[in-house]
């Protein structure tokens, strides 16, 4: 579905449940990283792209203190006053995400007046592609739109990170939120997470795409994995005198290892690793050198699943089909996306190709772990932006 369909059918939507047509309607894209993975909350660099998926928000005002939300994802539609202090719903709860961007305006003193919204998508939910940054960063462009107060897009991105954080309890780092604002068609972002400074990459290279593969193993990030690795992180760093693995070099790792504990160094090892292949990997994009940047996927998979330990099976299946394919049948490199523990995994691979190599990943991923995949190949796409007015 293209995002022109998917807020059409959004509107619509709007109009069977509101009985009035939308006033407002904005979006905001998923997005696969390319490599840098587990990167961003080290000060490192990413090197994401916006993916042709979006979430869309339809709305319009109702002329109360009433916000009313109904999600296609949700089974029940939420509410909150704006006469009244905004808090946090239960953990988990869907509207969290959105309730924190509202937060955050009022935090600013733009404070909307209160309306009705419909949200839907097409970014799979739980499959590493950030719906929730898509849904933060859609729901900050519809409140630029409602408020009349366009921000700047580094503040709009750590508004919607701070949501996350304070919100939805996920300490996220800011690589998901930049590309969903930032992101540009055909280009990547080569995202410096300690400065905040972004980068374009340009991918204009017809002859290669992104195939991503979801692996429809669901993953839950709260559910620990995610903030204890971020805590050996921050535990290696104090033990190597720096003020973040950005600081760290692999001959100072190797100095250090009878001072830390082996998980430990083993967390480092990947992050400085990471942060170096990825700077690599953009300027192997920028000159269109397909097969060295599809090495550096495939390194970055290793080190994901073995010093990171954040693969699982399947992913690891789905990279392991694409390495046998090769070169030779178009697949250039592949690795695990997003925070892992399941998710997706995405390959570069020849565009004249995609057809034969979606069919073989399809079947060989199914025959060997049991589930359906879902598979889908993008270009780099747009960022947030206003549908209507």
């Amino acid at each position: 579905m293209t995002l022109n369909e998917l807020a059409r059918q959004t509107a619509v939507q709007f109009q069977q449940t509101f009985h009035r047509e939308p006033h407002w309607i904005a979006a905001a894209p998923g997005r696969v990283n390319v490599i840098g993975e587990h990167t961003d909350y080290n000060d490192g660099f990413v090197l994401p792209m916006a993916i042709d998926r979006y979430t869309v928000i339809a709305a319009a005002p109702n002329g109360s203190s009433q916000v009313t939300l109904h999600s296609g994802a949700a089974q029940s539609p939420a509410s909150l006053d704006l006469a009244q202090p905004l808090k946090p719903g239960p953990k988990g709860y869907w509207a969290n995400y959105p309730v924190g961007v509202i937060a955050g305006f009022v935090a600013r003193g733009l404070k909307p007046a209160g309306f009705d919204a419909v949200i839907s998508s097409t970014v799979p939910l739980g499959g590493g592609l950030s719906s929730s940054a898509a849904l933060e960063v859609a729901a900050a462009t519809l409140l630029e739109v409602i408020t009349g107060q366009k921000l700047d897009p580094v503040e709009k991105a750590l508004l919607c990170q701070k949501a996350e954080h304070d919100y939805a309890g996920m300490p996220c780092g800011i690589m998901d939120q930049f590309i969903s604002v930032m992101g540009k068609e055909n280009h990547l972002l080569l995202l410096d997470c300690r400065s905040r400074q972004p980068e374009l990459v340009p991918m204009t290279d017809p002859s290669v795409a992104l195939l991503i593969t979801n692996t429809n193993v669901k993953h839950e990030l709260t559910g620990g994995g995610y903030a204890q690795r971020r805590a050996q992180c921050e535990q290696a760093a104090k033990t190597l005198g720096v003020r973040s693995l950005r600081d760290a070099t692999e001959d100072m790792l190797l100095q250090a290892r009878g001072r830390m504990d082996e998980t430990v160094f083993r967390r480092a090892r990947h992050v400085i690793g990471e942060i170096k292949r990825t700077v690599l990997a953009a300027r192997e994009v920028r000159a269109s050198n397909w097969p060295v940047a599809g090495q550096l996927m495939y390194a970055s998979h290793a080190s994901l699943r073995d010093d990171y330990q954040v693969s699982c099976d399947e992913l690891d299946v789905v990279v392991d089909i694409g390495r046998a394919i090769g070169p030779q049948g178009g697949v250039l490199g592949c690795r695990m996306t997003g925070g892992g523990f399941g998710g997706c995994a995405v390959a570069l691979v020849r565009a004249d190709h995609v057809d034969a190599i979606s069919k073989r990943v399809a079947a060989e991923y199914e025959q060997r772990a049991k589930i359906k995949p879902t598979l889908f190949v993008s270009r780099p796409a747009a960022g947030a932006l206003v549908l209507k007015p």
